[in-house]
C-alpha cells in the first residue's frame, strides 16, 4: 500500500470498538486517527481533520447513524464512508448505502472481506488525492411545525439582510408564495432545476434563479403543483449542494411538514431556525418539533428558536416557555400587523418598506446573529426600547389573574 489510510471510528459497543481498532492496526498503511462513541464529535472531528474514511458503527445509534453519513458525504467528499454491524441483514446493507454509504463492514470482522474494504479504500482514495476543498455556501432553513407563524416572512427578510450572494429557496412545493413578497414573476422554478440537474452548470443554474438585487436570487416554487410530483429527497439534497457552491448563503423556507422532502432540506442546512407565537397551540407543537428533532439526530447548537409577533401584550413568560421547550429563545421580532400586511400587498420586503420599524431592527439583529454579523446596516431605530426581560417580568403578575401556568402545565401532559 504506497498511501497511508487515515481512519476515524464511530462505535457504542466497547468490544466492537476494540475490535475494529486491533484490525486498523495490523495493518502497516492504516492509522487509526480517533475512536469515539459521539457522533457529533465524529463530524467535527472528521470535518478539520479530512481523514481518508470514516467506519460507523450503526449498531445501537440506528437512523441517526445514517443522518451522519449523510452529512460527512456533503461536508467532506472526499472521504469514505463506510458502515459496520453485527445486523448484515440486506434491508439493513441496502439503507446504509443509499444513506451513502461506499461500503459495509460485518461484525465480527472476517479478515479477507476487511482486507477487501481496505483495498478499496486505498483506490478511493487514489481518485480524490488532487481533490479541492469546494466552496459551500451557509445554510439556513426556516422552519415551523405550525402554519401562520410567519416562516416566508423572516426567510424572505432574512435572505435580503446579507451583503454577500445569497439564494432563497422556496420549499413550499404546493403553495409557495416568495416570489408575491418579493415582487417577482419568475419564468423557472425548483422543478426546472431538478429536471435538467444532470446538466446544469453555472450558468443554467443562474438561468432558473430569478434575480431580486444584486446579492440576492429567488428559487421558486413550481407554479403548477403536478410538477412538484417528481421531486425526490435526493433531488432536494442535489440541489442544495448546487447552491452551496455557487451562493454565500441558502436561505430555505420549508414547509410545516415532517415529510420526507423536508427532512432532507433539515438535514442539509447548517441552522434550523425554528420560528413560533407565543400561544399554546404553537408552543406545543414547536416542543414536539425539537423531540422530532431529537430523534433525527441533529445537535441542539443546530436548532434555533425565534419568537415572532410578540408584544408587550401577551402573558407569557419567556423563562417558563424556554423551560417548557427545553431551549433558549435567541429573539423576539415584534408584531407589526400593519408594516407586514403593507410589507406582502406591495410585494417589497419589510426592511425596504418599513427600514426604520422596530420590526425590521429585530430581523437584522436575528440576522447578525445567524450569518455571524455578515448583513447589511439599517437605518437607526430611534424610538425608546426597553428589554424583552424587562416587560416579561412585568407580565408575571398578570399570568397569576389569567391562570396560564397552569395553562401552560396542561399542555405538557
Amino acid at each position: 500500500m504506497k498511501q497511508n489510510l487515515t481512519f476515524i471510528v464511530l462505535c457504542k459497543d466497547a468490544a466492537d470498538a476494540k475490535e475494529m481498532g486491533r484490525a486498523l492496526g495490523s495493518h502497516g498503511g492504516a492509522s487509526l486517527l480517533m475512536l469515539s462513541d459521539d457522533a457529533e464529535q465524529v463530524f467535527t472531528e472528521t470535518v478539520r481533520l479530512r481523514p481518508t474514511a470514516v467506519i460507523i458503527s450503526i449498531s445501537n445509534i440506528g437512523e441517526p447513524a445514517l443522518n451522519l453519513v449523510r452529512r460527512i458525504n456533503i461536508e467532506c467528499p472526499a472521504t469514505a464512508v463506510i458502515c459496520a454491524s453485527r445486523d448484515s441483514s440486506p434491508d439493513l446493507i441496502l439503507r446504509s448505502m443509499r444513506s451513502g454509504a461506499r461500503d459495509f463492514l460485518r461484525l465480527p470482522i472476517i479478515e479477507g472481506e476487511f482486507a477487501t474494504i481496505i483495498e478499496r479504500t486505498g483506490e478511493f482514495a487514489a481518485e480524490h488525492v488532487n481533490d479541492e476543498p469546494k466552496k459551500r455556501g451557509r445554510a439556513i432553513a426556516v422552519f415551523s411545525s405550525k402554519g401562520g407563524c410567519g416562516c416566508s416572512l423572516i426567510a424572505t427578510n432574512l435572505a435580503l439582510i446579507q451583503k454577500t450572494p445569497t439564494v432563497l429557496v422556496d420549499l413550499n412545493l404546493q403553495s409557495g408564495d416568495l416570489e408575491l413578497m418579493l415582487g417577482l414573476r419568475p419564468k423557472f422554478s425548483l422543478a426546472d432545476v431538478v429536471e435538467n440537474r444532470d446538466r446544469l452548470d453555472d450558468a443554467l443554474l443562474t438561468n432558473y434563479l430569478t434575480t431580486h438585487s444584486k446579492n440576492v436570487s429567488l428559487l421558486a416554487a413550481p407554479v403548477k403543483a403536478e410538477s412538484a410530483e417528481e421531486i425526490e429527497p435526493k433531488h432536494i439534497y442535489e440541489v442544495m449542494e448546487l447552491l452551496r457552491q455557487r451562493f454565500d448563503s441558502v436561505v430555505i423556507d420549508t414547509p410545516h411538514t415532517f415529510d420526507a422532502l423536508t427532512i432532507s432540506a433539515l438535514d442539509h442546512a447548517d441552522q434550523i431556525l425554528v420560528v413560533l407565537n407565543l400561544e399554546i397551540h404553537a408552543i406545543r407543537s414547536t416542543r414536539r418539533a425539537l423531540e422530532i428533532f431529537n430523534r433525527l439526530g441533529y445537535p441542539n447548537k443546530k436548532i434555533r428558536i425565534v419568537v415572532n409577533r410578540w408584544s408587550k401584550n401577551i402573558e407569557l413568560d419567556q423563562k417558563q416557555v424556554e423551560d417548557f421547550l427545553g431551549e433558549k429563545v435567541i429573539g423576539f421580532i415584534q408584531s407589526d400587523y400593519r408594516a407586514a400586511v403593507n410589507s406582502i400587498n406591495l410585494g417589497q420586503p419589510l426592511i425596504e418598506s418599513a427600514p426604520t420599524s422596530k420590526v425590521a431592527a429585530d430581523l437584522r439583529h436575528l440576522a447578525a446573529q445567524l450569518f455571524d454579523g455578515q448583513t447589511e446596516t439599517g437605518p437607526p431605530v430611534y424610538e425608546n426600547k426597553r428589554t424583552f426581560n424587562s416587560l416579561f417580568r412585568r407580565q408575571r403578575v398578570l399570568m397569576q389573574d389569567f391562570g396560564l401556568n397552569a395553562a401552560l402545565d396542561k399542555v405538557s401532559s
